[in-house]
């Protein structure tokens, strides 16, 4: 699976969460300062060219949708970043952000159990 640029991303996260948009849809979820219509009407395209995003015929218009999972992407990613930043050791990394982040002990007993009922 291909990565994203942050902008492909923001746009991704828009389809997700709408599950099927035109652009103008899109670009209204979007936060200000909006991008201008044909900025995000070209990111679609090239997510559709990577394969994450096609369309239907509406009207004289285009309705998108995803075709690649939000949760499939979300895996890759933190498989990469744990790959890359982490040499592939999930220890290390949620040792990382206990150290720098002032992780609460409750959440870390939440992690926990979910770790437990997923053994």
């Amino acid at each position: 699976m291909k990565q994203l640029t942050k902008a492909e991303e923001e746009i991704m996260q828009a389809l997700w969460m709408l599950n099927k948009a035109n652009v103008k849809a899109v670009i209204e979820t979007l936060p200000e300062p909006k991008p201008a219509y044909n900025t995000v009407s070209t990111i679609i395209r090239i997510l559709e060219s990577k394969g994450f995003v096609d369309y239907k015929k509406q009207g004289k218009g285009h309705l998108y949708f995803p075709i690649v999972a939000k949760e499939a992407y979300s895996n890759q990613s933190i498989n990469k970043l744990v790959d890359n930043y982490f040499q592939g050791s999930f220890k290390s990394m949620v040792s990382f952000f206990v150290q720098k982040n002032d992780v609460d002990v409750k959440d870390i007993e939440v992690l926990l159990d979910e770790i437990n009922k997923n053994k």
